[in-house]
C-alpha cells in the first residue's frame, strides 16, 4: 500500500496508536487490558515464555529494527554516512543531542538512585516522526535540510542500538550469543547465494527466514535485548537482498508493527496525584527531550559548521538547524522502549518515564510543526522574489 510507504500517514497512524492505548489504559476498561497485555504465551518446546507486551517489544520490534539496520548498511557504505566529510556535520550535531539531553536529565533526576538510570531515553529521536512533520510542514525547504536531518536520525539510531546492546543486557550467556552470531554469518552468506530457478530462491527465503528466528531466540536467550538480533541480521544481510526486504516488510512495519507497539507501550494508566508528588523521571524527559535537542543540536551542529572540512556538505542555516532540534526532540518509538528497558523492575516509574516521553514529544512536535512551517516559508518566499 503506497499510503503506508509515505512519509506522512505512517506518523500520524504511530501517534494516534499511542493517544488510543493512553486513552484506553485510562478508561473502565484500562486496568483489564493492561492486565491482559502481560498474559505470557510460550512456545512449547523450548524456554521462550513471554507476556503479549514482550512479545511486541522483543519480538515484532526486532523486525522494525531489522529495517533500520539495512538503512544504516546503505547509509554508512553508499549513503549520507559513507565517508567521513559526509557525516562529521551531522555527526557533531548528533552527539550535541546527545550529551545536553542528557546533562539536563541527570541535573534534574541524577540525585536519586531509583531514577538516574533512566538518562538514555531523552537521547533518541524518531525518524517516522521527523520525515513526516517535514512531508507536511517542510514544502519549500532545501534538499540540505532534509539530507542533514535523515544523517542526523540515523545516527541518533545507532546510539540507541549502542545503548541497548551494551546498558541492558543481564548476565550474558556468551556461549548462546556466540552461536547466535554464527548463524547471523550464516544468513548474510545465505543472502549472497545468486539463483535463476525459482523453487532454488523459495528455498533459500525459507531457510533464511528459519535461520534468522532462531538467532533470534538466542540472542533472547542469550540476555541481550532481542531487538539487537533485528540489528545483526540487517548489517549483515546483502545490500541488494536486504532493501529489497525491507520494502516488502515497511507497509507492515508502518502500519502494525510500530502503531501495536506505540499502542503497548502506551497503555499506562495517569497517576492521580499531585504534580508534585510525580517522578522527577518525567520532569526530567518532558524537559530533555524537547529543550535538551533543541539546544545540543543547534549548539553542536554550528559548532560543526565552524570546523567543517573544505568540501564537505553545504552549509546550513543556524535556524535550519533549531528547526532541526525541535524534530530531534520527538523521540517516541526508541525512547517508549529506553523508558520500558530503563525502568523494568519498577512499574510505577516506568509508567511516568513513557507518560514523560509522550509529553515529551508532544511539546517537540508542535514546536517543530512551528519551525519547520516558518523555514519552509521563508524559502518559498525567497524563491518567489527570485
Amino acid at each position: 500500500m503506497p499510503i503506508l510507504r509515505s512519509d506522512r500517514f505512517p506518523a500520524v497512524l504511530l501517534l494516534a496508536a499511542a493517544a488510543a492505548g493512553l486513552l484506553v489504559a485510562n478508561l473502565p476498561i484500562g486496568a483489564g487490558v493492561i492486565e491482559a497485555s502481560h498474559l505470557h504465551l510460550a512456545i512449547p518446546g523450548t524456554p521462550i515464555d513471554l507476556s503479549i507486551a514482550h512479545w511486541i517489544s522483543d519480538g515484532l520490534l526486532a523486525i522494525f529494527f531489522f529495517g533500520v539496520a539495512v538503512e544504516l548498511q546503505y547509509e554508512l557504505t553508499t549513503g549520507e554516512l559513507s565517508s567521513v566529510r559526509k557525516a562529521i556535520q551531522p555527526a557533531i550535531a548528533a552527539a550535541g543531542g546527545v550529551i545536553v539531553p542528557v546533562l539536563i536529565f541527570l541535573a534534574i533526576a541524577g540525585g536519586d538512585p531509583a531514577t538516574r538510570d533512566g538518562w538514555p531515553i531523552p537521547t533518541a529521536t524518531d525518524i517516522a516522526f521527523a520525515l513526516g512533520v517535514l512531508a507536511v510542514f517542510g514544502r519549500g525547504l532545501p534538499s540540505t535540510v532534509r539530507v542533514f536531518l535523515l544523517a542526523l536520525a540515523i545516527i541518533d539510531d545507532i546510539v540507541g542500538i549502542v545503548f541497548i546492546a551494551v546498558l541492558f543486557a543481564n548476565d550474558i550467556d556468551l556461549g548462546l550469543f556466540a552461536i547466535a552470531l554464527v548463524l547471523v554469518v550464516v544468513f548474510g552468506a545465505l543472502s549472497r547465494i545468486d539463483t535463476e530457478a525459482r523453487a532454488a530462491r523459495v528455498a533459500v527465503v525459507v531457510l533464511m527466514t528459519i535461520v534468522a528466528v532462531v538467532a533470534w531466540a538466542l540472542v533472547l536467550e542469550s540476555g541481550v535485548h532481542a531487538t539487537i538480533a533485528g540489528v545483526l541480521l540487517g548489517l549483515a544481510v546483502r545490500q541488494n537482498a536486504g532493501m529489497r526486504t525491507r520494502h516488502v516488510l515497511e507497509p507492515w512495519i508502518n502500519g502494525a508493527i510500530l502503531p501495536l507497539f506505540a499502542f503497548a507501550a502506551a497503555l499506562v494508566a495517569i497517576p492521580q496525584v499531585s504534580l508534585a508528588e510525580l517522578s522527577p523521571a518525567l520532569w526530567a524527559i518532558v524537559i530533555a527531550l524537547p529543550v535538551g535537542k533543541v539546544i545540543g543540536i543547534a549548539l553542536f551542529g554550528w559548532l560543526g559548521m565552524r570546523i567543517r572540512p573544505r568540501g564537505s556538505a553545504p552549509h546550513v542555516h543556524f535556524l535550519d538547524l533549531l528547526a532541526a532540534g525541535t524534530l530531534g526532540g520527538v523521540g517516541f518509538t526508541v525512547s517508549l522502549l529506553l523508558a520500558n528497558l530503563a525502568y523494568a523492575s519498577d512499574a510505577a516509574i516506568r509508567d511516568e518515564a513513557i507518560l514523560g516521553v509522550l509529553g515529551g514529544s508532544l511539546i517537540a512536535l508542535v514546536l517543530s510543526a512551528l519551525f519547520v512551517s516558518l523555514r519552509a516559508r521563508h524559502y518559498r518566499v525567497v524563491a518567489a522574489a527570485s
